[in-house]
């Protein structure tokens, strides 16, 4: 990672480390913002009378009617119930234990998480749509705001918003208003307000981004200063937009999130977009996955990031793993970014950043010769180690991971190469020329070539474009298993996040440094974040050709035609799920696995949940654990994927697991016969039973059993990987099957 002043720095989607800070804490008696849940709104409850109740559960806890009356935050009353105040300790405490609170928890702040992106996925500007459906469509997006008046937002053309929209538009700071492409923009910064919080207006350049991958509107030409030119276009260019601003530049505040969620839900939106995450906890202490159960409630599928901490090297990362959410991980395209260097005796380097400046030759330097000291301690080109007379009027060359290109333009640098030894995939601006090179096998180079001439010169050239074959997970892109289900894979599937071009906010500098004065309409960012809105799109693509799906019908849609990436890594479903969305192949499925409430609080009581909260959660009161029955297996869910991660510490585990399936023929052909292929590597046997599965109708359900049994052939080996296809000749229903064991086991 690049550290600026020994602070983590990556750019917007890939770059936010955040720490939780106290608004105001003095003011409050050091009281925190905590959330208090209590799940579903009761029936014929209105917020005016919920704001009541939530007022006087407050005073009764705090003990005092003036302090409650200052510690209120937030009622939230629209989609579901809760509400956010300023507590201490034993006042949360009180409150957690008081009859109907599903949970009170702290609210923390949670981390922020494209033109040929779509050519890549099959999908170009001809490609077959139902606009009369699409103009209807209504795409919520939860991020860091919108910038409307740029071309990805033109609403040539579309006509008026659909009669079933309920939000509005606020304006403020940089914000008149919306039209007929972004339909709503609400901003929510519940602990500080002020003139730019409380506007809808993008100053982080995020939003915009995500927004116009989902459903931006066609425009010619797009590039970033030349780079990437091309035609930009979001998956879903009739759709509309609606904006729930809930992220600033310090990150996601949970009250935030769960206002966003709340409006969006009631105001009408299809599918949520939401490239934001955090830690992984559990799910009644979690707003996003509060918020999406209550918007599948509603019929709303809710796509989200997994996270961007898949190269941290340590255990499991994966974020937003609630069942009912659509988890993204990240890829690339077949199109990389390459910075060459070339040094003055004609040799040529391959680096990676976004350079779009001019190419001129300058003299070259290291930072160990450049050293303010004779200890060489300026190689890493930090602060206060470099001698300005040396770096004046020439290009450093930096043995460093941090990124210090700001130091070098301070002294009148012309460039810098930075020498990694970490994985570089992802490319940014610099505000100077810069690339990246591998380290040692690119760096030891230059070095070499420094300290061999009397007069070393380089060039950084221009980024250019590279068309490469195939595609591979990106490094940053969290990784299984997770641990609140862990017979649940996710990350559920993997779409395009790795040096995506799309809109983007001219309120900030493309390289969000305030000293760089260029702006652009579009920029190139990376990270889950960026892969999130291609799901969500491809979510509203499928539902505009089968609108009366459910929203697990629709995810499992896009997980059984997805396509397994080339690479075959160790533990590659717990980095890309099900595989690389295919929109199109998820138009015409064949067979869907259905997941309807009633299976998810059948999951819910199966890892543990009882009877009181869920009937809170759901607002049923008839749902009662002991009362369900039916065999669900392992997992205990209808899901498109099987996962038996084996809780054993054995060098040598017995695999041994049940899982049973229903799908739900949803092809045109109405009597239909699928049999099963099996995939399974050396020690698993994988058993269907029946293998054939004969339909005679459309919309008819039909069960089957899967056996996992065997025994790992060798110490070694962590996951074994294989599949069940279902196939009638035309489709081909895939399901991929993953037995993991803990790291531990091996005894290493």
């Amino acid at each position: 990672m690049f550290n600026r002043n020994n602070s983590v720095f990556l750019f917007f989607s890939f770059n936010l480390c955040l720490v939780f800070a106290l608004h105001n804490a003095s003011s409050h008696n050091e009281r925190k913002p905590y959330v208090v849940y209590m799940g579903a709104l009761p029936a014929g409850g209105s917020k005016v009378s919920l704001s009541a109740v939530h007022h006087n559960i407050l005073s009764q806890a705090i003990g005092d009617e003036r302090i409650a009356v200052q510690s209120k935050i937030h009622s939230y009353g629209r989609s579901f119930n809760a509400f956010a105040a300023w507590l201490l300790p034993h006042e949360a405490k009180t409150l957690s234990e008081r009859r109907g609170v599903v949970s009170v928890f702290l609210s923390i702040k949670r981390k922020l998480h494209t033109t040929h992106s779509w050519d890549f996925l099959g999908m170009p500007t001809a490609v077959k749509r139902n606009f009369q459906i699409e103009r209807d469509i209504i795409v919520g997006v939860i991020d860091t705001g919108i910038y409307v008046d740029i071309p990805s937002f033109n609403d040539k053309g579309i006509g008026p918003p659909p009669t079933k929209w309920k939000g509005r538009c606020q304006t403020g700071l940089n914000f008149t208003g919306c039209n007929n492409k972004v339909i709503g923009a609400q901003a929510f910064n519940l602990l500080d307000n002020n003139n730019q919080s409380s506007s809808p207006a993008d100053f982080e350049g995020h939003g915009t981004h995500t927004a116009s991958t989902v459903a931006g509107s066609l425009h010619g030409g797009a590039s970033l200063y030349g780079l990437l030119n091309g035609t930009a276009r979001g998956g879903v260019p009739a759709a509309r937009i609606a904006m729930y601003r809930a992220c600033n530049e310090g990150g996601c505040a949970d009250v935030d999130i769960l206002a966003a969620f709340d409006a969006a839900i009631a105001d009408g939106v299809d599918i949520l977009s939401v490239s934001i995450g955090g830690s992984p906890a559990s799910y009644n202490e979690d707003p996003i996955a509060i918020g999406s159960f209550h918007a599948m409630q509603k019929g709303i599928l809710t796509s989200c990031s997994a996270g961007n901490g898949g190269d941290r090297g340590v255990g499991p990362t994966v974020t937003n793993v609630a069942p009912w959410i659509f988890t993204v991980a990240a890829a690339s395209t077949d199109r990389h970014l390459v910075t060459e260097v070339e040094l003055g005796d004609g040799r040529k380097f391959s680096g990676i950043s976004v350079n779009i400046f001019n190419s001129s030759s300058f003299p070259l330097t290291s930072g160990t010769l450049a050293s303010l000291l004779h200890n060489g301690s300026g190689r890493y080109c930090g602060e206060g180690t470099l001698d300005e007379s040396k770096v004046k009027g020439k290009i450093l060359y930096c043995l460093t991971q941090n990124r210090q290109d700001y130091i070098i333009e301070k002294m009148g640098g012309k460039g810098i190469i930075i020498s990694d030894q970490s994985p570089r995939q992802f490319a940014f601006p610099f505000i100077i020329p810069a690339s990246i090179v591998k380290f040692p096998e690119i760096g030891d180079k230059i070095e070499a070539y420094i300290n061999s001439t009397r007069q070393p010169t380089a060039v950084i050239h221009p980024t250019k474009s590279v068309k490469v074959n195939g595609s591979f997970m990106a490094s940053f892109s969290s990784r299984g298993p997770q641990f609140i289900a862990p017979n649940l894979l996710k990350p559920d599937i993997t779409a395009p996040g790795l040096n995506i071009l799309a809109g983007f906010s001219p309120l900030i500098s493309i390289s969000g440094e305030i000293d760089d004065t260029r702006t652009s309409v579009y920029n190139i960012l990376s990270g889950t974040s960026m892969a999130c809105p291609h799901v969500s799109a491809s979510a509203a693509y499928v539902t505009s050709f089968h609108s009366d799906w459910s929203p697990a019908a629709i995810k499992s849609a896009l997980m059984t035609t997805a396509k397994p990436l080339g690479v075959k890594d160790v533990d590659v479903e717990l980095a890309y799920g099900a595989g690389m969305i295919d929109p199109i192949a998820a138009t015409n499925p064949g067979l869907v696995f259905d997941i309807d409430e009633a299976a998810y609080i059948n999951f819910l009581c199966k890892i543990g949940y009882n009877s009181s909260n869920l009937r809170q959660i759901t607002g049923n009161t008839t749902k009662d654990c002991s009362r369900i029955s039916g065999a669900v297996g392992e997992d205990g869910l209808n899901y498109p994927t099987i996962n038996l991660n084996l809780n054993t510490v054995s060098n040598n585990p017995k695999i041994d697991g049940v899982f049973h399936r229903t799908v739900t023929n949803v092809g045109e052909v109405t009597s239909v016969v699928y049999k099963a292929t099996i995939e399974a590597p050396k020690g698993l046997s994988i058993e269907v039973s029946p293998s054939v599965l004969s339909f005679d109708s459309k919309n008819q359900k039909k069960s089957f059993q899967v056996s996992l049994t065997g025994n790992y052939p060798d110490e070694e080996t962590m996951h074994l990987s294989g599949s069940i296809i279902w196939s009638d000749s035309i489709h081909n229903v895939r399901i991929p099957v993953l037995v993991s064991r803990p790291a531990g086991s091996t005894g290493q």
